[in-house]
């Protein structure tokens, strides 16, 4: 296989170069097109951003390459998990997998099992993940109580008293519940919230619940938070710190959510890639630190340069990037709703996935996420 792509990618670059020096072949022989190809050589050296665009085709033309000649490079989506027998709430308005808050840890253990990771949270509590291969996905968070104090869900997990569902509208949401609230007090401050026509926060039941919608799909409901009244209450400031913990959990969480997207639009799960990790991680803290927001560095470099400095190789490679978001779920459905950055989420050929988040003093995140085809 090796051979064959070395054979073809030599017979193009004679065809090309035949057409490019044709001219100089015949008014100077081979010394006149050896002269003329290393003079333009140097030329090429010495434009940094000719030499980005022309490795970007090379990996772009081994990607599709690659995807003509391996039949094996599209691995198999996820095969269906059975999906829980929902039935109503029982003390709430809502429940995600049959799930409410103020159940105990121990009950959700007994019907769900072990979690497949736990993570910190903006709240200074950990998310709880449980999914099989991201289906059934959900993420339970407990006060110190062991009881639960929070839920998620972007999968078709939600049951309502008000028949709300996944496939219920904003239309169909605003009108079992009114006006979403404009604003949370934290302190003496007060923040803004609903900002977007994308989220609804309401308080219902002593919690605050946010429903996040499509907007690619006419506002559907796209993910539920429910957060306990009581924890919400316990995170002082909009940003919930800068310590390393929080920086992971965001990290693995954006993670499990993308997955979680992934599979819920039949698409093969992402594995994480730990060598990319810093890479990602460098960018945010280099946007964190020197106050600037964009997928090109300061010195000029972009997404590709910056892998291929710290020695990563690809076919493929793709970059999404957010700041500002409170959480890495804010993040995730604000990404979501982005034409380009879902289309890296959603996109079938990518296979490994790092992020790297880093804040600001006042605990102002900045997330980049990398994806990745080797």
């Amino acid at each position: 296989m090796r051979t064959l792509r070395a054979l073809i990618s030599l017979l193009l670059i004679a065809g090309i170069l035949g057409f490019i020096y044709s001219d100089d072949y015949q008014e100077k022989g081979i010394n006149g097109v050896w002269q003329q190809l290393t003079t333009d050589v140097e030329n090429i050296k010495n434009n940094p951003q000719l030499v980005s665009t022309i490795e970007t085709m090379k990996y772009k033309f081994e990607n599709v390459y690659e995807r003509l000649t391996d039949s094996t490079a599209q691995p198999p989506a996820p095969s269906d998990a059975e999906k829980p027998e929902l039935t109503a709430p029982d003390e709430q308005s809502f429940s995600i997998h049959n799930i409410e808050l103020s159940q105990s840890k121990a009950s959700v253990t007994e019907q769900l099992g072990e979690a497949n990771r736990q993570s910190l949270n903006e709240y200074g509590v950990d998310w709880y993940s449980y999914h099989e291969n991201y289906q059934n996905f959900l993420m339970v968070a407990y006060n110190e109580q062991d009881q639960v104090a929070a839920l998620y869900t972007n999968q078709d997990l939600i049951s309502s008293t008000k028949d709300i569902t996944l496939s219920s509208s904003k239309t169909d949401v605003r009108d079992a519940f009114g006006e979403p609230l404009d604003s949370i007090r934290k302190g003496f401050t007060r923040y803004k919230i609903n900002d977007s026509e994308e989220q609804d926060t309401f308080l219902i039941d002593e919690s605050y619940v946010t429903f996040f919608y499509d907007v690619h799909q006419d506002n559907q409901l796209a993910a539920i938070q429910i957060v306990a009244e009581s924890l919400e209450n316990q995170k002082q400031d909009f940003f919930g710190g800068t310590s390393d913990a929080l920086k992971e959990g965001f990290e693995y969480q954006l993670f499990d959510l993308t997955n979680a997207s992934r599979v819920k639009f039949g698409l093969p799960v992402l594995q994480w890639y730990e060598e990319a990790r810093t890479t990602a991680q460098n960018h945010s803290t280099d946007m964190a630190e020197n106050n600037y927001f964009g997928h090109n560095n300061l010195d000029g470099q972009s997404p590709f340069d910056r892998l291929k400095e710290d020695g990563i190789s690809f076919q493929l490679a793709g970059e999404n990037l957010a700041a500002g978001q409170s959480s890495s779920i804010f993040a995730h459905q604000g990404l979501m709703n982005s034409e380009g950055h879902r289309k890296n989420i959603l996109h079938a050929d990518f296979r490994l996935m790092s992020i790297g988040v880093a804040m600001k003093e006042d605990g102002q995140p900045f997330y980049t996420e990398s994806f990745i085809t080797k």
